[in-house]
């Protein structure tokens, strides 16, 4: 991989997004001039975000309001913010109403990953600021409209791959668009346990407790059914299983570190082999994906052995392990290859959080944007569609447009 020159408002760019808080621009806002911040879905991914916006002392981040389908939840979050910041937000089971309300400037979006694109585009269309959380998308049309959305908003947006924000990864990826590797040419992700990961309990749910439809959205109507509002990661309606799930983790990393948005194409098999419990979702799952500058990414995932994780990026100077955190000379038979170990070094920097208010108050861009968030969309919609299909699906990046 040859290494290009950057610009010189690339590199600004990323020194300004990787810098901790700045304390001069928190002192261009007043002490009471909070950042007021509502939460749409406040279960356990909500709830830690909850917590990661507290301990962002030095944003002046309040949380105003909580939207959740489900009561418990709603009022485990109020006592949080009433414990935390000593106010009681306002409360709703409808997003859309949160969104109305002139006390919320930016959103967490936490619900269910079907949910992510259309609350994405409606927030920012309704003038918020917003985290969502990964995947971006699980459908491509929807993906596609938040995206355009975004682009054509002037909202602040971090999609909540944290990897974004892990300081050894982020020195991985300096190290790895250096060209350190030599050329790329293929990406080996594995993740492996032998357990069924989404079970959760769900025979305390009251449906007198859960605003159903809320719910539902725009998913097909049906009767209210506890195990799929609990265990919606098993259901096709709600989620295009492993890749959207998990693999949105890894690929990620891809445009990251090797400057190329989307895949050019994807194959993928799977299957439910072990766990027959009803479940809609694969158990296990194999997707390859090929890229313009020429490359290909494996990534393989199952739940029924526990043989542990690999994350390993083959050069023709060498590998790195970015699991280990190390580069060496493995596997290279070039005259150039490298002949000593290089342990990758950390970069500093604040959390993901962190970042996203501090680039809410300074109008800055985030480690984490819609054009990573739509990046590893693209990849994930594609290795869902290849399953469902059973044929290679293709993408022109110029129409931003499946080709099935």
């Amino acid at each position: 991989m040859v290494s290009m020159p950057e610009s010189k408002s690339e590199v600004s760019r990323r020194s300004f997004v990787a810098a901790p808080f700045s304390a001069a621009a928190l002192r261009a806002r007043s002490s009471n001039d909070r950042i007021q911040v509502g939460v749409i879905g406040a279960g356990g991914r909500g709830f830690e975000l909850m917590r990661q916006v507290a301990q962002a002392q030095g944003a002046n981040a309040v949380i105003t309001a909580i939207c959740d389908v489900y009561r418990p939840n709603r009022e485990k979050a109020v006592q949080f913010v009433e414990k935390t910041w000593g106010i009681k937000p306002r409360q709703t089971v409808d997003y859309k109403e949160l969104l109305s309300w002139r006390d919320v400037d930016a959103v967490l979006i936490a619900a269910p990953d079907f949910t992510h694109s259309i609350m994405l585009k409606d927030a920012v269309e309704a003038g918020k600021d917003a985290y969502c959380e990964k995947p971006m998308g699980v459908e491509f049309n929807e993906a596609k409209a938040a995206y355009l959305a975004v682009r054509k908003s002037d909202r602040v947006v971090q999609i909540g791959t944290q990897r974004r924000s892990d300081p050894r990864l982020a020195g991985a990826a300096r190290l790895v668009r250096s060209g350190i590797l030599g050329q790329v040419t293929r990406v080996e992700f594995s993740v492996n346990f032998q357990e069924p990961r989404w079970r959760r309990d769900y025979t305390h749910i009251r449906p007198e407790d859960v605003a159903w439809p809320q719910f539902l959205m725009h998913r097909p109507s049906r009767p209210f059914d506890a195990r799929r509002f609990r265990e919606w990661q098993l259901f096709r309606d709600y989620t295009n299983g492993i890749a959207g799930l998990w693999m949105c983790h890894f690929i990620d990393l891809v445009p990251w570190f090797l400057d190329d948005p989307y895949p050019a194409g994807a194959v993928a098999n799977g299957g439910v082999f072990l766990w027959k419990d009803g479940r809609e979702t694969s158990d296990v799952f194999h997707a390859l994906l090929d890229y313009p500058k020429g490359f290909l990414v494996s990534f393989a995932m199952s739940l029924t052995n526990a043989a542990g994780n690999r994350n390993l990026w083959f050069g023709t100077r060498g590998t790195l392990d970015a699991d280990a955190m190390k580069i060496t000379g493995e596997g290279s038979r070039t005259p150039d290859r490298l002949t000593e170990e290089i342990r990758v070094p950390e970069e500093p920097m604040n959390s993901h959080m962190e970042n996203f208010l501090e680039c809410v108050r300074a109008r800055g861009t985030p480690r984490a944007d819609i054009q990573a968030g739509f990046s590893h969309a693209v990849a994930v919609c594609m290795a869902g569609l290849a399953l469902d299909l059973g044929k290679k699906i293709r993408f022109d990046r110029d129409r931003l447009e499946l080709i099935v």
